[in-house]
């Protein structure tokens, strides 16, 4: 094994196993990745209020407060509306209930021709019934069974009180981390290493703030026109929308769904369904061609199958965490597998011409016979001398 393939093969085992370190760790880093994201989040701001002279902590403080702000603020606008919206949802289960038991069921058995007793709908309205009221009184669930258990609420207390702590330290030492980090990287693979790393972070900085502009704007979007439109959960069914738009389509599905069933049970005509249709339609003429153009870019080229496959692989492995760094993981690995690319167009195994090819060319053989100078064509292979060539007699 030559020094080459040794330091290789030393370097793949050394990743394998961050990886895998990582991986076992996957239950105790949530609070971690937060305060990592935030930190990322916040870094290009600490670095420009540097360079109008302030020093790295006031920047970090500064940038710091104003996340905490924003947080702060985003958080007492949002819940009393969530909770206004889970109230008039429970409020509208009984028409719900109504309008599924003797509308929607009723046109199902017709429609596919199933036995009535196919559907047990008392069984069924009564665990929906259960299910839906069970929303508004979600928040004092949650805090009954923490408080039944000491572990949980100190491990819940633990790791919303180190995200501020960890994000502020590790904003603060940004700058310094990168620095180390270079610092211990093999020198014959420093400068791969850092050109990478140095695309990865504009790919994924792209994509982070664009994505979160995308949500927001997407969001307001239709929670506004089916507000506007006079849809009572319309707030709501834009949040999770909106929410949800960083898996492609599934933002949309699930609004348009949700809209659907909404206004036929608050409405029942076919005009409201058209103006239902008539917003997600030109939300999605407004996510494809101005949003994700503008705010996030064709520079990251996701496809949406490779999204898709890339949230549920990351939920497989690592739950939550997983689908929370799936997109950005997978814009990483886009750039890497741009450079493997290159470098496999670049090598020998992609340019070397292939041997053992049977029949290749055919090529102009002259040959002296007793009978005098003779000139014909043969089949050669690629690595054969024409000069070897043995005309047919």
């Amino acid at each position: 094994m030559t020094h080459d393939t040794s330091r290789r093969w030393q370097m793949l085992a050394i990743t394998a196993a961050i990886f895998y370190v990582f991986w076992l760790l996957a239950p105790v880093l949530m609070p971690f990745v937060f305060a990592a994201m935030l930190a990322y989040l916040g870094d290009p701001l600490a670095d420009r209020l540097q360079r109008v002279g302030m020093g790295r902590t006031l920047a970090v403080s500064i940038v710091f407060i104003v996340l905490l702000l924003l947080a702060v603020g985003a958080l007492l606008l949002l819940i009393p509306l969530i909770s206004r919206q889970i109230d008039n949802l429970v409020q509208n289960v009984p028409r719900y209930v109504d309008w599924t038991r003797n509308t929607a069921l009723p046109w199902l058995q017709a429609k596919l021709h199933l036995d009535p007793r196919a559907f047990d709908t008392d069984r069924l309205m009564e665990q929906l019934k259960a299910h839906l009221g069970s929303i508004g009184d979600a928040a004092s669930t949650l805090l009954g069974k923490i408080s039944r258990s000491s572990v949980g609420v100190i491990a819940w207390l633990t790791n919303l009180v180190l995200i501020p702590v960890v994000a502020f330290y590790l904003l603060r030492d940004w700058d310094r981390l990168v620095a180390w980090i270079d610092g211990i990287l093999p020198r014959s693979v420093e400068p791969t290493v850092a050109h990478l790393a140095r695309e990865a972070d504009s790919v994924l900085g792209a994509f982070v703030r664009g994505q979160l502009a995308v949500m927001l704007a997407l969001g307001i979007f239709y929670g506004g026109a089916l507000t506007l439109m006079g849809l009572s959960v319309g707030p709501l069914i834009g949040m999770v929308a909106g929410l949800l738009s960083f898996v492609p389509y599934l933002g949309f599905i699930v609004g348009f769904g949700s809209a659907l069933i909404a206004a036929l049970v608050q409405y029942g005509d076919w005009s409201h369904l058209l103006i239902v249709v008539g917003i997600f339609t030109a939300g999605q003429l407004l996510e494809g061609y101005v949003l994700v153009p503008r705010l996030v870019g064709e520079k990251i080229g996701l496809h949406p199958v490779a999204v898709i496959f890339a949230v549920l692989a990351g939920g497989y492995l690592f739950g939550f965490l997983g689908v929370l760094l799936a997109l950005p993981a997978a814009s990483v690995i886009l750039v890497l597998l741009r450079y493997l690319t290159e470098r496999y167009r670049q090598s020998s195994l992609y340019n070397e011409e292939g041997a053992g090819d049977p029949v290749l060319a055919e090529v102009d053989v002259v040959v002296d016979t007793p009978q005098g100078t003779v000139e014909t064509s043969t089949v050669v292979g690629r690595h054969d001398d024409p000069k070897d060539a043995v005309p047919p007699t």
